[in-house]
């Protein structure tokens, strides 16, 4: 199985997949090897990716939170952030560095993202942020996820201090330039990966996996093969098994084509 992240991965910085890899993963898939997206991105935010793919196997979204049928459209699994639990946790981390600004993923197939004002959005896509005022919205539906910021710490910072005043309550993850995510506690992407690997008959020692941010650091753990990309943060190169060349440089295609060249599906598997 090839595993691969999304952002800083898969995609290049434009928001769009090379020929080169998409040919990579189709000989691949070819060649018996089951291609299946993990990505930080709920579903709402990741479908216009699967669907510009042809993609349709499953997908492991919003952290590990949600496990997608692509071919069917159904979602498989969701695993929602307790909400009263998500405010004591939010009030501990605010007492120890401040007013936080939040965005909000709510659950669900069309789950959109609500934002505060002073939340400083990212592209993520053709679906719009919905913004809100009063917090009370905030808890109003059910959610899989809090995007947290705080104007002068870092998000490295930023993480080490949430898990510090709330770890005990919720899982904390930095997922990208400006992400630094609330999740249920012990959520993870390999959680979602698991459960999708059962599904598919595949052990982790037959999974490669790709990617680019802390919040893979689970998802090497559990795969028994972990390829960071060029572009990635230090601390998954740190413990990967291999660095390849940038998201924008093909990085994915050089592994793939390299290890079909040597040995086809075994070699993806024994990687």
């Amino acid at each position: 199985m090839v595993a691969t992240d999304l952002d800083g991965t898969l995609l290049r910085s434009d928001d769009t997949i090379s020929e080169r890899t998409r040919e990579a993963l189709a000989a691949s898939t070819a060649a018996g090897a089951a291609h299946i997206v993990v990505t930080g991105r709920a579903v709402p935010w990741t479908r216009h990716v699967l669907d510009a793919l042809g993609y349709e196997g499953l997908a492991v979204c919003a952290q590990g939170a949600q496990v997608y049928d692509a071919g069917s459209g159904r979602l498989l699994t969701s695993v929602t952030l307790d909400r009263g639990t998500a405010r004591l946790a939010l009030e501990k981390i605010e007492s120890e560095v401040g007013t936080l600004a939040l965005a909000v993923s709510r659950d669900g197939l069309d789950g959109n993202v609500i934002v505060e004002p002073d939340y400083v959005t990212t592209d993520g896509g053709p679906l719009p942020y919905v913004p809100f005022t009063d917090r009370a919205e905030a808890w109003a539906e059910p959610l899989n996820k809090i995007y947290i910021q705080r104007p002068g710490l870092g998000d490295d910072e930023l993480a080490e201090a949430a898990r510090a005043a709330a770890g005990g309550l919720v899982g904390v993850v930095m997922a990208g330039p400006g992400i630094v995510e609330i999740l249920p506690l012990g959520l993870t992407k390999a959680t979602g990966l698991s459960i999708a690997a059962r599904r598919l008959g595949v052990k982790p020692a037959e999974t490669i996996a790709f990617g680019d941010m802390p919040n893979d650091l689970p998802m090497f753990g559990w795969a028994g093969y972990g390829v960071a990309m060029g572009n990635a943060h230090e601390d998954l190169r740190a413990i990967a098994d291999e660095v390849t060349a940038t998201n924008d440089d093909d990085g994915i295609a050089h592994v793939l084509e390299r290890l079909l060249t040597t040995g086809g599906t075994n070699a993806l598997a024994g990687a």
